[in-house]
């Protein structure tokens, strides 16, 4: 036994004892962090202009300060980018986590001093909780590989910017930077192919004990790695226990990751983000990801239904449901105020807190009122995989098509991308309708009632996705494909 594994279990222990208790107080601690938050603000100009020094609790809070979008703070965080002090938080941000999605620009999320340290400590204390709940804890003296963005920074007006997983990068902690691959150089090329090329290099022949990164990119590495050496990445690698994960529902690309690696190895699921670490995968044997109550994030919760509304309902960590579809709102100790993340989410307990991520509030099919989300889609695909277990999908979406040829119904177009065939397709098709009419019962009354058909099924060629994404300027990194949309800009691209 090494001694990080060795150190790493009494320190787990003490991790997650301090999670308990946050949790058995997590609404006192979620008030903490709203008054403190208004508090170490209140001289912004932000600040000022909400009257922060008057807000006394959450209802003032939610009457003063409105539900706010990218583009309603834009004009705050332009001046910050130009270097203007004490917008939306005291003094100049320690970085901008740069992001950008597929049919958005370019964002500059602001991450102050006070912010940093929390997105680091959830990273480590999901590692810790697998620690704990495993008795695991050998990978952590193997090497280590995080497929992630550039740690080579731009710099704007004197404040570091770039992808938060390369901002990341330069706060790994030095007792995990001698197991760190890939190299820093490597880690810097900019191009994915050639930085991809260069990662199998310097890793086919190391004692690899975690792989952590986007589905589709580790997908990628794993398939260069048995090009390259004719091996299953279980067998190259026969110290890989732990393949750790966010930003996507990992279960649509388990079943061709886990027949590249030929063996199951475990899984920890994250949910990280450039406003903050909100929730990770506390054990394996409960659904959903625990709530980072006490990372620094005030949490509002706004059911979806309501969120296009003249008054939109937000609701605080007390007055939240199980099985409910929330937008997610952060207030952080970077200056985002009220600030909706663009995901949804929905709790699965509520003692402790965990949720699971259901999607984009803006990402969804609703051409005839059917208002299909993420999350029913990856259950559809999951069953659809399960009625076909021989079948395994690189990646998938899907688009209304409101434009058939003369004398078809409207449809939805599923665009999947597979590695491995089902034998028959159309059981897979119809595993997929069935499971999307059991879920939403509006498209099943479109389908009924003669206004669509069923969906079509539409295979596309190999690297389809890849190339999408090539032609966006957008490989690699923790760049992902919308699950679904309410127009074909990226359907047909693809097909």
């Amino acid at each position: 036994m090494g001694f990080r594994s060795f150190f790493a279990k009494p320190f787990a222990k003490r991790v997650v004892k301090k999670h308990r208790l946050s949790h058995q107080n997590a609404l006192e601690r979620q008030d903490f962090w709203l008054s403190h938050h208004l508090k170490k603000a209140e001289n912004t100009i932000f600040g000022q202009a909400f009257t922060f020094a008057k807000i006394r609790n959450y209802l003032e809070f939610k009457s003063i300060v409105p539900i706010a979008e990218y583009e309603d703070l834009k004009s705050y965080i332009d001046e910050m980018v130009k270097g203007a002090e004490n917008i939306l938080w005291p003094g100049k941000p320690a970085y901008f986590g740069k992001t950008s999605g597929t049919t958005s620009g370019v964002k500059y999320i602001p991450i102050s001093k006070e912010s940093m340290p929390f997105h680091i400590q959830g990273a480590r204390d999901a590692l810790l909780h697998y620690v704990f709940y495993s008795g695991n804890a050998a990978f952590l003296d193997r090497k280590l590989i995080f497929l992630s963005g550039s740690p080579a920074l731009d710099i704007k007006n004197g404040i570091p910017t770039g992808r938060l997983s390369g901002i990341v990068n330069h706060h790994v902690p030095g007792y995990l930077r001698g197991n760190q691959l890939p190299t820093y150089q490597t880690n810097c090329i900019e191009d994915w192919e050639e930085k991809l090329a260069a990662i199998v290099q310097e890793t086919h022949t190391q004692r690899m004990g975690l792989i952590s990164g986007i589905p589709p990119w580790v997908q990628m590495y794993f398939d260069r790695l048995e090009e390259l050496t004719g091996q299953k990445v279980g067998d190259l690698f026969p110290d890989f226990q732990l393949f750790v994960t966010g930003g996507v529902n990992f279960e649509p690309y388990r079943q061709k990751l886990m027949s590249s690696i030929g063996r199951e190895v475990d899984v920890l699921e994250t949910y990280p983000a450039s406003e903050g670490f909100i929730a990770f995968q506390d054990s394996s044997g409960e659904e959903g990801l625990l709530l980072n109550v006490d990372g620094g994030i005030f949490y509002e919760f706004v059911p979806t239904e309501t969120y296009f509304s003249a008054q939109p309902k937000r609701l605080c960590l007390a007055e939240v449901e199980l099985g409910v579809n929330y937008a997610l709102l952060l207030t952080t100790n970077a200056g985002l105020w009220a600030y909706s993340i663009g995901d949804t989410v929905k709790f699965v307990s509520l003692r402790p807190y965990r949720i699971i991520v259901t999607g984009r509030i803006k990402h969804f099919i609703s051409a005839f009122g059917e208002h299909v989300i993420s999350e029913e889609v990856e259950r559809a695909m999951k069953a659809a995989l399960s009625a076909c277990p021989e079948a395994n999908i690189v990646e998938f979406t899907l688009a209304p098509q409101i434009n058939p040829v003369p004398g078809e119904l409207p449809y939805h177009e599923w665009l999947v991308e597979f590695s491995k065939k089902p034998k028959n397709i159309s059981l897979f098709k119809e595993a997929l309708e069935k499971s999307m009419q059991q879920q939403n019962i509006y498209y099943k009354d479109l389908i009924v009632g003669g206004i669509l058909q069923t969906l079509v099924l539409t295979p596309l060629k190999k690297n389809a996705f890849i190339n999408y994404m090539k032609s966006e300027g957008k490989l690699g990194g923790q760049n992902k494909v919308p699950r679904l949309s309410n127009d074909r800009l990226i359907a047909d691209k693809l097909s």
